[in-house]
């Protein structure tokens, strides 16, 4: 194979490539979705509260009392970088994608200045209590309806007490632990 045919071959490679990103881009400017800010038909689950959804958790496994007496700090910081791409957690921390998570346990919902949360958080109201915690981190949208986080949740009990661990050794190990049932 001489030089001439080896730059043939190139050519048509390089060429090839070529033609794939001009009609990727042309493809992307001449199809943008666009979504709405809120679902087209609103789903009426009633008017369910937090303890509520919490004592339906309960019952399926151990009590968050007792997860979290033998919840552990370090596998919680492990669980948190799931987290850690949309939150920082260090005091003073700036805002990511999510809140700065640094003194969430028992923090007011939404009261982290400068970040802009979704309407439904706000109304929701109250503050991050473990039971709150447990099952927002266990399935966001289930808790909050047109919640902002997309996360799709952390199933596993023991994984969301080891977290909620670690988010209470950020400034809150004053915070009494909930009682083992």
């Amino acid at each position: 194979m001489n030089t001439f045919e080896f730059n043939k071959i190139a050519g048509a490679v390089l060429a090839g490539a070529l033609i794939i990103m001009v009609i990727n881009e042309v493809a992307t400017l001449a199809i943008h979705p666009t979504y709405p800010e809120t679902n087209a038909y609103a789903i009426d689950t009633g008017d369910v509260g937090a303890s509520e959804i919490a004592s339906k958790d309960v019952v399926e496994g151990p009590s968050l009392g007792a997860l979290m007496a033998e919840a552990d700090i370090e596998k919680g910081a492990k669980v948190f970088r799931k987290c850690g791409a949309c939150h920082t957690a260090e005091q003073g921390g700036a805002n990511k994608i999510g809140p700065n998570l640094h003194g969430v346990l028992n923090r007011d919902k939404g009261a982290v200045d400068g970040f802009a949360y979704s309407n439904q958080l706000i109304a929701k109201g109250g503050a991050w209590g473990y039971d709150d915690l447990d099952v927002f981190l266990k399935k966001p949208s289930t808790y909050i309806k047109g919640t902002k986080m997309a996360f799709a949740g952390i199933r596993k009990p023991d994984e969301r007490a080891d977290l909620i661990a670690y988010l209470r050794s950020l400034g809150k190990e004053d915070v009494p632990l909930p009682p083992a049932e």
